[in-house]
């Protein structure tokens, strides 16, 4: 399984129009802190309990029909002040789909959830498929990453997941976790070592606003 942990600065350039960190100003220790793949009966409770201990916010990239079987849990999510953002209906690779199909199971993601962010699963989009979703009907802000958290790597441990993250992560970075049933027994782990290391060190942690509320 081939994965980049830090993105390089070469691809954030070459696909600028996407985004990939959060610009700070001078002295602002601000983290993004972002979940894919839920709202999951288990991880999404376990991750909402865990950001609530620190006063932490975050952005929940949930697929549709994840939230179709748990609005509760979805509800949650909003009530406890944190961002969501689309991740499609089916969790579909945009490599290997075509662009009616992509567009048709984004589209019916947006009938649960109510977002102007979107994050293409597994960071597979082509520059087609990202150019549409910037326009009218969806007009979506394209969220990647800084750092991937690689929580659902088998092979590793909870402690490496967390070092990912503490090695790499600075003001700005938007980091990946996922909260799903492969994730959760290295996530139940190397996300409170995460919360706690960055609070010692008086880090903020923060939603993702859409571009037109920043």
């Amino acid at each position: 399984m081939f994965y980049l942990v830090k993105t390089p600065w070469w691809l954030k350039k070459w696909y600028g129009s996407l985004v990939w960190d959060l610009p700070q100003k001078a002295g602002d220790k601000v983290l993004y802190l972002t979940f894919d793949d839920g709202p999951h009966p288990v991880a999404t409770p376990f991750v909402l309990d865990e950001l609530r201990r620190y006063a932490a916010k975050a952005t929940f990239f949930c697929i549709g029909k994840n939230v179709r079987e748990q609005p509760l849990i979805y509800r949650r999510i909003l009530e406890d002040g944190h961002r969501v953002g689309n991740h499609t209906q089916n969790h579909l690779n945009g490599w290997k789909s075509s662009d009616k199909d992509y567009l048709h199971d984004i589209g019916e993601a947006a009938r649960y959830i109510d977002s102007a962010l979107f994050r293409p699963p597994y960071g597979r989009i082509s520059a087609f498929q990202a150019s549409l979703l910037r326009k009218a009907p969806f007009q979506f802000e394209i969220i990647m990453w800084d750092v991937l958290s690689a929580d659902f790597d088998r092979a590793l441990s909870p402690g490496r997941c967390a070092r990912n993250v503490i090695r790499h992560a600075r003001p700005g970075s938007i980091i990946v976790f996922h909260d799903s049933e492969k994730a959760f027994p290295r996530l139940k782990e190397a996300l409170p070592a995460v919360l706690a290391h960055f609070g010692e060190k008086g880090y903020r942690f923060e939603s993702i606003r859409p571009v037109a509320v920043r």
